[in-house]
Protein backbone atom coordinates (compact mmCIF):
# COMPACT_ATOMS: atom_id res chain seq x y z
CA UNK A 1 0.00 0.00 0.00
CA UNK A 2 1.40 3.25 -0.71
CA UNK A 3 2.07 6.56 1.35
CA UNK A 4 -1.62 7.84 0.14
CA UNK A 5 -3.50 4.37 0.91
CA UNK A 6 -1.57 3.99 4.08
CA UNK A 7 -2.95 7.88 5.53
CA UNK A 8 -6.48 7.48 4.13
CA UNK A 9 -6.59 4.16 6.16
CA UNK A 10 -4.83 5.63 9.14
CA UNK A 11 -7.59 8.92 9.23
CA UNK A 12 -10.46 6.24 8.85
CA UNK A 13 -9.65 4.29 12.21
CA UNK A 14 -8.88 7.00 14.42
CA UNK A 15 -12.08 8.00 13.31
CA UNK A 16 -13.93 5.09 13.84
CA UNK A 17 -11.83 4.36 17.24
CA UNK A 18 -13.25 8.18 18.76
CA UNK A 19 -14.29 7.97 21.67
CA UNK A 20 -18.11 6.55 22.71
CA UNK A 21 -19.55 8.26 19.19
CA UNK A 22 -22.74 8.45 18.73
CA UNK A 23 -23.79 7.47 15.10
CA UNK A 24 -26.10 9.08 13.03
CA UNK A 25 -25.91 7.37 9.50
CA UNK A 26 -22.03 8.43 9.28
CA UNK A 27 -21.96 11.16 11.30
CA UNK A 28 -20.26 11.04 14.77
CA UNK A 29 -19.92 13.17 17.82
CA UNK A 30 -17.34 13.02 20.79
CA UNK A 31 -19.27 15.86 22.55
CA UNK A 32 -21.55 18.92 21.61
CA UNK A 33 -18.97 20.68 20.33
CA UNK A 34 -16.14 18.09 18.64
CA UNK A 35 -18.13 15.93 15.66
CA UNK A 36 -17.82 15.29 12.11
CA UNK A 37 -18.63 12.99 9.29
CA UNK A 38 -17.28 11.09 6.59
CA UNK A 39 -18.38 9.42 3.59
CA UNK A 40 -17.56 8.15 -0.31
CA UNK A 41 -18.61 8.53 -3.66
CA UNK A 42 -17.82 7.61 -7.15
CA UNK A 43 -18.49 7.83 -10.87
CA UNK A 44 -17.43 5.11 -13.15
CA UNK A 45 -17.92 6.14 -16.51
CA UNK A 46 -18.18 4.69 -20.05
CA UNK A 47 -16.67 7.27 -23.47
CA UNK A 48 -17.02 6.19 -26.55
CA UNK A 49 -15.04 9.70 -28.56
CA UNK A 50 -15.17 9.93 -32.13
CA UNK A 51 -11.57 10.03 -33.53
CA UNK A 52 -11.76 13.36 -35.76
CA UNK A 53 -9.25 11.84 -38.20
CA UNK A 54 -10.41 11.92 -42.07
CA UNK A 55 -7.51 10.67 -43.43
CA UNK A 56 -9.25 8.96 -46.52
CA UNK A 57 -11.43 11.92 -47.23
CA UNK A 58 -14.83 10.83 -47.03
CA UNK A 59 -15.94 12.71 -44.26
CA UNK A 60 -15.89 9.84 -41.63
CA UNK A 61 -13.73 9.59 -38.92
CA UNK A 62 -11.77 6.91 -39.59
CA UNK A 63 -11.97 4.99 -35.99
CA UNK A 64 -13.05 5.82 -32.46
CA UNK A 65 -11.89 5.57 -29.09
CA UNK A 66 -13.30 3.19 -26.26
CA UNK A 67 -12.76 4.33 -22.70
CA UNK A 68 -13.92 2.96 -19.58
CA UNK A 69 -12.66 5.01 -16.18
CA UNK A 70 -13.07 6.01 -12.64
CA UNK A 71 -14.36 9.58 -13.30
CA UNK A 72 -14.30 10.28 -9.50
CA UNK A 73 -13.60 8.26 -6.53
CA UNK A 74 -14.01 10.62 -3.45
CA UNK A 75 -13.52 9.68 0.21
CA UNK A 76 -14.55 12.95 2.41
CA UNK A 77 -13.94 14.15 6.10
CA UNK A 78 -15.24 16.83 8.03
CA UNK A 79 -15.41 17.86 11.40
CA UNK A 80 -15.71 20.35 14.03
CA UNK A 81 -13.45 21.01 17.10
CA UNK A 82 -15.53 23.94 18.45
CA UNK A 83 -18.20 26.17 16.63
CA UNK A 84 -15.26 28.29 15.80
CA UNK A 85 -13.22 26.17 14.00
CA UNK A 86 -13.74 23.35 11.37
CA UNK A 87 -12.06 20.71 9.00
CA UNK A 88 -12.60 19.63 5.60
CA UNK A 89 -10.95 17.49 3.22
CA UNK A 90 -11.84 15.30 -0.22
CA UNK A 91 -8.95 12.28 -0.97
CA UNK A 92 -9.86 11.77 -4.14
CA UNK A 93 -8.49 10.14 -7.50
CA UNK A 94 -9.87 11.40 -10.96
CA UNK A 95 -9.88 10.09 -14.18
CA UNK A 96 -8.32 6.53 -13.35
CA UNK A 97 -7.66 4.82 -16.37
CA UNK A 98 -8.70 7.18 -18.76
CA UNK A 99 -7.05 6.63 -22.11
CA UNK A 100 -3.37 8.42 -22.24
CA UNK A 101 -3.75 10.52 -18.83
CA UNK A 102 -1.29 9.78 -15.54
CA UNK A 103 -0.39 12.59 -13.21
CA UNK A 104 -0.26 10.81 -9.74
CA UNK A 105 0.95 13.74 -8.19
CA UNK A 106 -2.11 15.80 -8.83
CA UNK A 107 -4.78 12.52 -8.46
CA UNK A 108 -5.05 12.34 -11.83
CA UNK A 109 -4.60 8.70 -12.88
CA UNK A 110 -3.15 6.39 -11.14
CA UNK A 111 -2.78 8.66 -8.36
CA UNK A 112 -4.46 9.71 -5.07
CA UNK A 113 -4.13 13.03 -3.51
CA UNK A 114 -5.80 15.59 -1.26
CA UNK A 115 -8.25 17.21 -3.59
CA UNK A 116 -9.60 19.34 -1.09
CA UNK A 117 -8.36 20.41 1.99
CA UNK A 118 -8.85 23.39 4.24
CA UNK A 119 -9.37 24.60 8.31
CA UNK A 120 -11.99 26.86 8.87
CA UNK A 121 -12.05 30.07 11.24
CA UNK A 122 -15.44 30.95 11.51
CA UNK A 123 -16.27 34.19 13.34
CA UNK A 124 -19.96 33.80 12.57
CA UNK A 125 -21.91 33.04 9.02
CA UNK A 126 -21.10 36.92 7.83
CA UNK A 127 -17.41 36.16 7.99
CA UNK A 128 -14.63 32.90 7.84
CA UNK A 129 -11.59 32.67 7.20
CA UNK A 130 -10.77 29.56 5.02
CA UNK A 131 -7.35 28.69 4.19
CA UNK A 132 -5.76 25.90 2.03
CA UNK A 133 -6.52 23.89 -1.58
CA UNK A 134 -9.85 24.83 -2.51
CA UNK A 135 -12.30 25.80 -5.35
CA UNK A 136 -11.52 28.92 -7.14
CA UNK A 137 -14.42 31.58 -5.89
CA UNK A 138 -14.38 32.84 -9.55
CA UNK A 139 -17.13 30.67 -12.01
CA UNK A 140 -20.57 29.06 -10.45
CA UNK A 141 -19.76 25.88 -12.48
CA UNK A 142 -16.23 25.26 -11.03
CA UNK A 143 -16.27 27.61 -8.30
CA UNK A 144 -19.47 26.91 -6.55
CA UNK A 145 -21.38 23.93 -7.58
CA UNK A 146 -20.46 20.43 -6.33
CA UNK A 147 -19.56 17.87 -9.15
CA UNK A 148 -21.38 15.62 -7.33
CA UNK A 149 -24.29 17.18 -7.67
CA UNK A 150 -24.59 19.04 -11.55
CA UNK A 151 -27.54 19.33 -13.76
CA UNK A 152 -25.33 17.70 -16.89
CA UNK A 153 -23.57 14.57 -16.51
CA UNK A 154 -20.31 16.48 -16.22
CA UNK A 155 -18.33 20.02 -15.80
CA UNK A 156 -18.33 22.52 -19.08
CA UNK A 157 -16.35 21.90 -21.68
CA UNK A 158 -13.79 24.69 -20.61
CA UNK A 159 -13.92 24.13 -16.99
CA UNK A 160 -12.51 20.37 -17.24
CA UNK A 161 -15.61 18.80 -18.41
CA UNK A 162 -16.11 15.37 -20.34
CA UNK A 163 -12.78 15.05 -21.89
CA UNK A 164 -11.39 18.76 -21.86
CA UNK A 165 -9.61 20.98 -19.69
CA UNK A 166 -9.58 24.19 -17.66
CA UNK A 167 -9.21 27.78 -18.85
CA UNK A 168 -7.67 29.32 -15.97
CA UNK A 169 -4.74 28.53 -13.45
CA UNK A 170 -5.44 26.00 -11.30
CA UNK A 171 -4.74 22.16 -9.50
CA UNK A 172 -7.18 20.19 -10.83
CA UNK A 173 -9.71 22.95 -10.47
CA UNK A 174 -8.55 24.39 -7.21
CA UNK A 175 -6.01 26.33 -5.93
CA UNK A 176 -3.89 27.09 -2.82
CA UNK A 177 -4.76 30.37 -0.94
CA UNK A 178 -6.72 31.81 1.85
CA UNK A 179 -10.52 32.67 1.16
CA UNK A 180 -12.73 35.16 3.28
CA UNK A 181 -16.00 34.53 2.57
CA UNK A 182 -19.98 34.65 4.63
CA UNK A 183 -23.58 35.03 4.07
CA UNK A 184 -25.09 38.66 4.89
CA UNK A 185 -28.85 39.01 5.55
CA UNK A 186 -29.61 35.38 5.84
CA UNK A 187 -27.91 34.19 2.87
CA UNK A 188 -29.28 37.21 0.55
CA UNK A 189 -26.06 38.00 -0.16
CA UNK A 190 -22.83 35.82 -0.03
CA UNK A 191 -19.16 36.96 -1.10
CA UNK A 192 -16.08 35.20 -1.38
CA UNK A 193 -12.54 36.60 -1.83
CA UNK A 194 -8.96 34.83 -2.46
CA UNK A 195 -5.19 35.52 -2.44
CA UNK A 196 -4.10 32.17 -4.26
CA UNK A 197 -0.78 31.13 -6.07
CA UNK A 198 -2.42 30.52 -9.28
CA UNK A 199 0.18 29.82 -12.64
CA UNK A 200 3.25 28.84 -10.51
CA UNK A 201 5.91 27.76 -12.93
CA UNK A 202 9.17 29.94 -13.09
CA UNK A 203 9.30 30.21 -16.92
CA UNK A 204 5.69 31.78 -17.00
CA UNK A 205 5.44 33.34 -13.45
CA UNK A 206 9.15 34.61 -12.91
CA UNK A 207 8.08 37.19 -10.32
CA UNK A 208 6.00 34.76 -8.27
CA UNK A 209 2.70 36.75 -8.66
CA UNK A 210 0.02 35.97 -6.40
CA UNK A 211 -3.07 35.09 -7.74
CA UNK A 212 -6.73 37.30 -7.19
CA UNK A 213 -9.96 36.05 -7.35
CA UNK A 214 -13.27 36.81 -6.10
CA UNK A 215 -17.44 36.29 -6.63
CA UNK A 216 -20.38 37.74 -5.78
CA UNK A 217 -24.13 36.40 -5.76
CA UNK A 218 -27.26 37.22 -4.75
CA UNK A 219 -30.55 34.94 -3.98
CA UNK A 220 -33.66 36.48 -3.26
CA UNK A 221 -35.69 33.53 -2.54
CA UNK A 222 -34.19 30.09 -0.71
CA UNK A 223 -30.67 31.19 -0.10
CA UNK A 224 -27.57 29.04 -1.14
CA UNK A 225 -25.29 29.94 2.26
CA UNK A 226 -23.25 26.69 2.01
CA UNK A 227 -19.25 26.71 0.38
CA UNK A 228 -20.88 23.67 -2.25
CA UNK A 229 -23.91 24.94 -4.00
CA UNK A 230 -25.98 22.35 -6.02
CA UNK A 231 -26.77 22.05 -9.76
CA UNK A 232 -30.18 21.65 -9.64
CA UNK A 233 -32.18 21.08 -5.94
CA UNK A 234 -34.46 18.30 -7.59
CA UNK A 235 -37.71 20.08 -6.83
CA UNK A 236 -36.92 21.04 -2.91
CA UNK A 237 -35.49 24.28 -3.29
CA UNK A 238 -36.86 27.47 -5.47
CA UNK A 239 -33.52 29.41 -6.16
CA UNK A 240 -32.95 32.17 -8.37
CA UNK A 241 -29.06 32.96 -8.24
CA UNK A 242 -27.33 36.03 -9.71
CA UNK A 243 -23.25 36.19 -9.41
CA UNK A 244 -20.26 38.08 -10.95
CA UNK A 245 -16.50 36.74 -10.61
CA UNK A 246 -13.17 37.84 -11.62
CA UNK A 247 -9.71 36.53 -12.01
CA UNK A 248 -6.57 38.11 -12.19
CA UNK A 249 -2.47 37.65 -12.07
CA UNK A 250 -0.13 40.11 -12.86
CA UNK A 251 3.20 39.98 -15.46
CA UNK A 252 2.64 36.13 -16.58
CA UNK A 253 4.79 34.84 -19.76
CA UNK A 254 3.26 33.91 -22.93
CA UNK A 255 6.36 32.90 -24.82
CA UNK A 256 8.68 35.97 -24.88
CA UNK A 257 5.43 37.98 -24.34
CA UNK A 258 4.87 39.51 -21.09
CA UNK A 259 0.77 40.58 -19.85
CA UNK A 260 -1.48 40.19 -17.12
CA UNK A 261 -4.31 37.23 -16.83
CA UNK A 262 -7.60 38.39 -15.83
CA UNK A 263 -10.80 37.29 -16.91
CA UNK A 264 -14.55 38.15 -15.34
CA UNK A 265 -17.81 36.54 -15.54
CA UNK A 266 -22.01 36.83 -15.19
CA UNK A 267 -24.09 33.95 -14.20
CA UNK A 268 -27.39 33.12 -13.74
CA UNK A 269 -29.42 30.47 -12.04
CA UNK A 270 -32.75 29.45 -11.48
CA UNK A 271 -34.66 26.51 -10.07
CA UNK A 272 -38.54 26.49 -9.94
CA UNK A 273 -40.65 23.62 -8.54
CA UNK A 274 -44.13 23.21 -10.60
CA UNK A 275 -46.18 22.09 -8.89
CA UNK A 276 -46.68 18.56 -8.25
CA UNK A 277 -45.34 17.80 -11.54
CA UNK A 278 -41.93 18.32 -11.42
CA UNK A 279 -39.30 21.14 -11.51
CA UNK A 280 -37.38 23.14 -14.28
CA UNK A 281 -33.60 24.12 -13.43
CA UNK A 282 -31.71 26.69 -15.99
CA UNK A 283 -28.03 27.78 -15.79
CA UNK A 284 -26.63 30.55 -18.10
CA UNK A 285 -22.87 32.01 -17.86
CA UNK A 286 -21.18 34.68 -20.05
CA UNK A 287 -17.44 34.29 -19.30
CA UNK A 288 -14.53 37.69 -20.56
CA UNK A 289 -11.29 36.08 -20.99
CA UNK A 290 -7.72 38.25 -21.72
CA UNK A 291 -4.72 36.28 -22.53
CA UNK A 292 -5.86 32.74 -21.08
CA UNK A 293 -2.69 30.74 -19.66
CA UNK A 294 -4.46 26.99 -20.92
CA UNK A 295 -5.42 25.86 -23.87
CA UNK A 296 -8.34 24.04 -24.41
CA UNK A 297 -8.74 21.30 -25.55
CA UNK A 298 -10.69 20.30 -29.64
CA UNK A 299 -10.47 24.55 -29.80
CA UNK A 300 -8.72 26.61 -31.05
CA UNK A 301 -8.17 28.79 -28.04
CA UNK A 302 -4.03 28.56 -26.70
CA UNK A 303 -2.28 30.08 -24.27
CA UNK A 304 -1.94 33.74 -24.19
CA UNK A 305 -5.30 33.96 -26.49
CA UNK A 306 -8.16 36.39 -25.83
CA UNK A 307 -11.43 34.87 -25.79
CA UNK A 308 -14.83 34.51 -24.54
CA UNK A 309 -17.36 31.72 -23.54
CA UNK A 310 -21.13 31.27 -23.43
CA UNK A 311 -22.60 29.01 -21.69
CA UNK A 312 -26.55 27.95 -20.98
CA UNK A 313 -27.97 24.68 -19.84
CA UNK A 314 -31.67 23.27 -18.81
CA UNK A 315 -32.72 20.47 -17.10
CA UNK A 316 -36.91 19.21 -16.30
CA UNK A 317 -36.75 16.90 -13.22
CA UNK A 318 -40.28 14.40 -13.42
CA UNK A 319 -41.46 14.11 -9.82
CA UNK A 320 -43.41 10.96 -10.44
CA UNK A 321 -41.27 7.44 -10.48
CA UNK A 322 -40.35 5.42 -13.33
CA UNK A 323 -39.45 1.94 -11.70
CA UNK A 324 -37.39 2.38 -8.78
CA UNK A 325 -36.37 6.47 -9.78
CA UNK A 326 -37.05 10.14 -11.25
CA UNK A 327 -35.69 11.29 -14.75
CA UNK A 328 -34.45 13.89 -15.03
CA UNK A 329 -33.55 15.08 -19.53
CA UNK A 330 -31.17 18.28 -20.07
CA UNK A 331 -29.69 20.31 -22.74
CA UNK A 332 -26.68 22.30 -23.11
CA UNK A 333 -24.74 24.81 -25.35
CA UNK A 334 -21.08 26.49 -24.93
CA UNK A 335 -19.93 28.63 -27.37
CA UNK A 336 -16.37 29.27 -27.59
CA UNK A 337 -15.32 32.51 -29.19
CA UNK A 338 -11.69 33.38 -30.06
CA UNK A 339 -10.68 36.90 -30.32
CA UNK A 340 -6.94 36.43 -32.37
CA UNK A 341 -7.12 37.08 -35.69
CA UNK A 342 -7.79 34.05 -38.37
CA UNK A 343 -8.79 31.71 -35.38
CA UNK A 344 -12.50 30.19 -35.61
CA UNK A 345 -14.54 29.09 -32.73
CA UNK A 346 -15.91 25.92 -31.63
CA UNK A 347 -19.58 24.92 -30.12
CA UNK A 348 -20.23 22.27 -27.65
CA UNK A 349 -23.79 21.27 -27.60
CA UNK A 350 -25.69 18.03 -26.73
CA UNK A 351 -28.17 16.67 -24.35
CA UNK A 352 -28.86 14.00 -21.93
CA UNK A 353 -30.23 12.77 -18.89
CA UNK A 354 -30.36 11.68 -15.60
CA UNK A 355 -32.13 8.84 -13.38
CA UNK A 356 -31.65 9.32 -10.00
CA UNK A 357 -32.57 6.02 -7.62
CA UNK A 358 -31.27 8.20 -4.50
CA UNK A 359 -30.73 11.73 -4.23
CA UNK A 360 -27.38 12.86 -6.49
CA UNK A 361 -24.91 10.79 -5.32
CA UNK A 362 -27.36 7.46 -6.39
CA UNK A 363 -27.85 8.16 -10.13
CA UNK A 364 -27.30 6.93 -13.92
CA UNK A 365 -26.55 9.59 -16.33
CA UNK A 366 -26.39 9.09 -20.61
CA UNK A 367 -24.43 12.43 -22.04
CA UNK A 368 -24.77 12.91 -26.29
CA UNK A 369 -22.24 15.73 -26.76
CA UNK A 370 -20.72 17.46 -30.02
CA UNK A 371 -17.98 19.69 -30.41
CA UNK A 372 -18.49 21.32 -33.72
CA UNK A 373 -16.03 23.64 -35.51
CA UNK A 374 -16.46 26.78 -37.29
CA UNK A 375 -13.78 25.77 -39.44
CA UNK A 376 -11.85 22.57 -39.02
CA UNK A 377 -7.95 22.12 -38.69
CA UNK A 378 -6.53 19.07 -40.07
CA UNK A 379 -3.27 19.44 -39.16
CA UNK A 380 -4.43 19.66 -35.46
CA UNK A 381 -6.64 18.00 -33.23
CA UNK A 382 -9.70 20.89 -34.21
CA UNK A 383 -12.11 18.82 -35.99
CA UNK A 384 -16.01 17.91 -34.98
CA UNK A 385 -16.14 15.13 -32.35
CA UNK A 386 -18.91 13.07 -31.32
CA UNK A 387 -18.71 11.72 -27.81
CA UNK A 388 -21.12 9.86 -26.06
CA UNK A 389 -21.20 9.34 -21.78
CA UNK A 390 -22.42 6.56 -19.66
CA UNK A 391 -22.25 7.31 -15.90
CA UNK A 392 -22.90 5.67 -13.14
CA UNK A 393 -22.76 7.05 -9.62
CA UNK A 394 -22.97 5.50 -6.15
CA UNK A 395 -22.22 7.22 -2.94
CA UNK A 396 -22.85 7.09 1.61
Amino acid sequence: MNLSGKLVLFLFVCILLTGNPVWGGFKFEYSEQIKGEIGFWGQAWYQYVEDGQDSDGNGISDKGLNDFMIRRAYFYIKGQATPYLSIFTHIAADRAGQDELDNPSVGLGSGVAFRDLWITLKADETFKIQAGRMYVPFTRNYGTTSTKALLTTDLDWTQGGIRSNIFYPSKVGRDDGVTLWGNIKDGLFQYRFMVAEGVESDSINPDDNLRIAGRISISPFDPETGWFNQGTYLGKKRVLSVGAGADYQQDLMFGSREDDYSAWTLDAFYDQPIGTSGAFTFEGAYINIENGPNNITFTQLSSGDDGSIISLKAGYLFTDKLGPGQIQPFAHWQYIDVDESGKDNTNVYGFGLNYFLKGHANKISLDFAFVDQDEEVLTQDVQDHFIFTFQLAAGF
